[in-house]
């Protein structure tokens, strides 16, 4: 069963530690269990000379992916997004700036250069950093941003100048980011009234409460439907990459269950972005966090290297998958009792 809330990566093909194409049969990668909400055959439909529909999500998308025509500090480009609606821009006047979740959502893992599905309508991409409304719950003064050369999301300074994607409209397949307050570039708390952040306009759909539900076999997150195993790290605490692939493998036939490595996707599924170290709900019942795990996602930017996630920051970035560097957490796509 596939998910709820949780795209597939768009990644198609499987790659061996070298970055060398193979067979996907039993590889246990991304691409072998295409896992996840499938994209329509055709994702991204023209509206008119200005916005762009993403038929995966109902989100909709300035043509332009940069309309401000230069980089702007992130207040700057809140401010940018207010006056496009007050000028009602593109017929429009809920314009906004996509939170993490949202801009992510863009991104096909298959693809780089920019990171988007090729053949897509987009005009004016940068192969850079735009700006989310998310806050870094690590370090209030950044926000998240996303490169779209790749794929990767960290966070930068507020003060620095990077790139706004305006999107509009609402998802009903995208979760929230956990997002509760608001803050100025400073980093210090303000009223979200108006404000029009993350954790002001809160879009998404929201979390089931409790979330996750401990199960004889794992945990069951109820937002995704998707079972972890409880212990968040299995065997050794890092390993490389296909020796966790190889991990994974050997647990699932020797508990007779689907264990997989996580997608990507699945993986900053779990992500609360009002929390840190970890950057999990504070109600979680897992034990044995580790600081950052392997994807199944190979990086189409370099076929050498796997997305991780950075569960302390809640940061998506890469790794070398000859480096024993990152921890497995066991997945699987169904529901248990």
């Amino acid at each position: 069963m596939n998910s709820s809330h949780v795209l597939s990566t768009g990644l198609m093909q499987c790659y061996n530690e070298d970055g060398d194409l193979i067979d996907c049969r039993n590889s246990g990668q991304d691409a072998e269990f295409l896992t996840g909400i499938a994209w329509p055959l055709e994702r991204f439909v023209t509206i008119d000379d200005h916005v762009v529909l993403d038929r995966a999500t109902g989100l909709l998308w300035t043509k332009n992916s940069c309309p401000s025509d230069f980089p702007l500090s992130w207040q700057d480009a809140l401010d940018f997004v207010e006056q496009m609606n007050a000028d009602a821009r593109f017929g429009r006047k809920d314009w906004r700036m996509p939170n993490r979740r949202e801009l992510r959502s863009l991104i096909d893992h298959s693809a780089k250069k920019p990171a988007l599905t090729p053949g897509h309508p987009f005009e004016n991409i940068f192969l850079g950093w735009y700006w989310t409304s998310t806050t870094a719950a690590l370090a209030t003064r950044y926000a998240w941003y996303v490169h779209l050369e790749g794929g990767r999301m960290f966070y930068g300074n507020k003060d620095g100048y990077y790139w706004l994607w305006p999107v509009s409209g609402q998802s009903a397949i995208l979760a929230r980011t956990g997002a509760k307050q608001c803050y100025d570039e400073g980093g210090s708390i303000i009223s979200c009234t108006d404000c029009r952040q993350d954790g002001s306009l809160v879009m998404g759909d929201a979390w089931p409460k409790p979330r996750f539900m401990p199960l004889a076999l794992g945990v069951l997150d109820l937002l995704t439907g998707l079972t972890w195993n409880t212990q968040a790290a299995l065997g050794r605490k890092t390993t490389t990459w296909n020796e966790a692939l190889v991990a994974v493998g050997s647990y699932a036939e020797e508990t007779k269950l689907p264990w997989r490595m996580p997608t990507i996707n699945e993986l900053e599924s779990l992500v609360d972005a009002s929390a840190h170290s970890p950057a999990l709900l504070t109600e979680h019942p897992f034990a044995d966090i580790q600081e950052a795990y392997w994807s199944s996602t190979t990086s189409s930017f370099a076929t050498d290297w796997a997305y991780v996630l950075y569960l302390e920051k809640g940061a998506v970035g890469v790794g070398f998958k000859k480096n024993s560097d990152f921890a497995l957490w066991p997945v699987m796509s169904m529901k248990t009792g």
